[in-house]
């Protein structure tokens, strides 16, 4: 396992990598990794940071201690009144503001992203772990869109992930409630993809399943369907053809192809740029 330089005592949010995974750990234990300003310029950075790294071949992010994410830390964000308003004039702004970009960020990398959500999953860390490809929820997590109780809505990427997940009276009624539903209601509505009794554990295999494939096929598999799955048929069918072009005859496909035909494995190159 190697720690990268800001893997240290103190900081919100920690990078390690084991081999080709990244592992985003959110260490606010004490706090429940309540999310406060240095916690979302910290998700920006470790996102900006793994989108560069063209070795990483999956990222599980999940949260140290009791939970995975309980939401936005009012108290702390309160206590900074210029770094709050500088958050509330952004709400003005045409483009995503920090809040935003903390949690979008991860569907923009070229890899999969897992979550691993574990005790309290509310508000802000739920939109966190919707921003994730995919879920892994113990049957105990507790899972609410809790933004309704602050007399607020989802306001950190919720209504791009929600309406990919769920039908909209779903999502209608998860947000003006702010209930609290468990991973098993949670998967059953769509809000996780597996439920599990070791989220981590599970998140790994799953990373390590899909780094058996070529890097270059699971980053345009990813970004195909995040820009076909609204669009309309003749759309989906063009960034078919689009993504396509890039990998007939690339290094990793002629790879993939040859270990298909050999039955046997072979050592993919590092991502092509994008």
């Amino acid at each position: 396992m190697t720690d990268t330089p800001n893997d240290r005592d103190g900081l919100p949010v920690r990078v390690r990598y084991e081999g080709e995974l990244a592992f985003v750990t959110l260490s606010r234990p004490d706090k429940h990794n309540g999310i406060d300003f240095p916690t979302l310029k910290h998700l920006v950075a470790a996102a900006e940071s793994l989108q560069k790294n063209r070795t990483v071949r999956a990222v599980i992010l999940h949260g140290e201690g009791p939970s995975f994410c309980a939401g936005l830390d009012f108290k702390s964000v309160l206590g900074q009144p210029l770094q709050l308003a500088t958050g509330l004039a952004r709400l003005w702004s045409p483009t995503a503001n920090l809040f935003q970009r903390a949690t979008l960020a991860w569907r923009d990398l070229a890899v999969p992203v897992i979550a691993a959500i574990h005790g309290s999953c509310f508000g802000g860390g739920l939109q966190l772990a919707l921003g994730a490809d995919f879920r892994f929820a113990t049957a105990d997590a507790k899972i609410s869109m809790m933004e309704s109780k602050w007399g607020l809505i989802p306001d950190m990427g919720g209504t791009v992930t929600l309406r990919e997940l769920v039908p909209i009276d779903v999502a209608k009624e998860l947000t003006m409630t702010g209930r609290i539903v468990s991973g098993i209601e949670a998967k059953s509505l769509g809000l996780v993809t597996h439920v599990s009794q070791a989220p981590l554990e599970d998140a790994r295999k799953l990373a390590e399943e899909i780094a058996t494939r070529s890097p270059d096929a699971v980053a345009s598999a990813k970004a195909l369907l995040q820009h076909a799955w609204n669009g309309g048929e003749g759309e989906a069918l063009s960034w078919e053809r689009r993504f396509q072009r890039r990998l007939v005859g690339s290094k990793n496909q002629r790879i993939a192809l040859k270990a298909g035909l050999e039955k046997r494995a072979i050592p993919f190159l590092p991502r092509a740029r994008r």
